[in-house]
């Protein structure tokens, strides 16, 4: 049975393409919606360039025909633009007849509900309380799901396997071992020996020879002072050293050590092997907790306590690595000789990225969208690094299924070039590791 579904502002703001989302279905846009959009349009950010390519689209497929009448999609469905009327609105309980948005909105999906009744009428949006204020109406309500990506089935990028003891020692003794088990290329294994967990040993699936392989990791002698404390980092240390693999995503809970991990290889390959010119860090400007608003100075000023867990990070690594090298370098001094370079990620799109290591940490915080748009600007020869905790996002219009971070790790999973590793064990401190599990 087709349905109509009524999209809110936030869902085309979030996704440009959604009109193309629902099949053979009717879309339902409330006047309100281009409205709200029209405000939007003027921004110089992400939700700004979408709102222009909504109206472009918009436009477009006005040519084609009349809006207020209904217009075929290339899906094989029908766009409508609906007005809403206010006698409609005036028999919403006393509480929704203010005039605002999602009132209207609320209007006009009540008002199709009544006239079609035949017809499952369904109101997409992102926003919580509207779907809540909907099903209070008895209005179905949705979330946009089009990106999501169950958090408990995200791949781990690990396998274990429980083996005999002679599959252990041929894999020490031969360099490699052959599995029966399907495996996703560059997929971590951990394997143990029957009855004794001790007896165990590590590697990574070689999807062109087809069978485990040794890690390509640091050895023994560790990256800038660094030292995998447990399975995962080794496995992280192992796909962020390895050329051939050029994007790498790094999940956790804070003090699994990704971001450390990141620029510690991303120094290295720059500073000490030149594989790339220079280490390029990144991340989201949103605010834990309340805003402090508007921030004086240039824009190096501005970005500093954006920046600040990166510059903290350099300066520790720096430290253990000056000690073993004997010479002394800041991140400003890095910074200065063209090595470390810190940019937000608002300016990046456009650019043209060749030959950079580049890390993008708190990746959570960006949508599907966002995500492509920064792993397009990578030129020949660039590594891109995504680091984040699906489960600390600050980011109002995605959540932890929703994210591009995770939306990444599913739809690379099976790609030669990608990498992913999910790390759980905090080694930050014990205090850290507590209140990342307890509180």
């Amino acid at each position: 049975m087709k349905k109509i579904y009524v999209l809110d502002t936030n869902v085309l703001l979030y996704d440009p393409q959604a009109l193309n989302r629902f099949e053979d279905n009717s879309i339902i846009i409330p006047i309100t919606v281009i409205e709200e959009i029209d405000r939007f349009k003027k921004d110089m950010n992400e939700t700004g360039r979408n709102a222009r390519q909504v109206s472009r689209l918009m436009d477009s497929l006005r040519k084609e025909g009349s809006l207020s009448e209904g217009i075929q999609l290339e899906s094989g469905g029908l766009l409508r633009i609906e007005i809403y009327e206010e006698q409609v609105l005036k028999r919403l309980p006393p509480e929704l007849r203010e005039e605002r948005g999602d009132n209207r909105i609320l209007a006009v999906a009540v008002d199709l509900m009544e006239s079609e009744p035949a017809v499952p009428v369904i109101l997409v949006t992102k926003d919580t309380n509207l779907r809540i204020k909907a099903d209070a109406l008895g209005l179905e309500a949705q979330d946009y799901e089009s990106d999501k990506v169950a958090i408990d089935d995200l791949f781990t990028g690990v396998a274990n396997f429980t083996v005999g003891a002679e599959m252990i020692d041929r894999f020490y003794g031969q360099g490699f071992l052959n599995l029966e088990e399907s495996l996703y290329p560059n997929q971590f294994v951990s394997l143990s020996e029957i009855g004794n967990p001790s007896h165990s040993a590590i590697g990574r699936f070689d999807a062109t020879a087809g069978r485990v392989v040794p890690l390509r990791g640091s050895g023994k002698e560790g990256v800038w002072s660094v030292f995998p404390r447990n399975r995962e980092q080794s496995f992280a240390l192992d796909a962020l050293l390895d050329d051939d693999v050029k994007i790498v995503t790094l999940v956790g809970k804070a003090g699994t050590g990704k971001t450390l991990l990141a620029i510690a290889a991303g120094l290295h390959k720059t500073a000490e092997e030149n594989v790339y010119n220079r280490l390029l860090v990144s991340r989201p400007v949103f605010p834990m907790g309340r805003d402090l608003g508007f921030l004086p100075g240039d824009i190096e000023e501005k970005l500093t306590p954006w920046m600040q867990p990166i510059f903290d990070n350099v300066e520790l690594l720096l430290t253990g690595h000056e000690n073993e090298k004997r010479h002394s370098k800041g991140y400003k001094e890095l910074m200065a000789m063209g090595i470390l370079e810190i940019e937000p990620l608002t300016y990046i799109r456009g650019r043209s990225i060749p030959n950079q290591y580049l890390i993008v940490d708190e990746a959570q915080n960006l949508t599907p969208h966002e995500i492509k748009t920064i792993v397009t600007r990578a030129g020949e020869g660039t590594k891109i690094v995504l680091t984040g905790d699906p489960y600390q996002i600050d980011n109002p219009y995605v959540d932890a299924e929703s994210n591009g971070l995770t939306y990444v790790v599913e739809r690379l999973k099976d790609q030669k070039i990608s990498g992913h590793v999910t790390m759980t064990k905090g080694e930050r401190s014990e205090l850290a590791e507590l209140a990342a599990n307890l509180l």
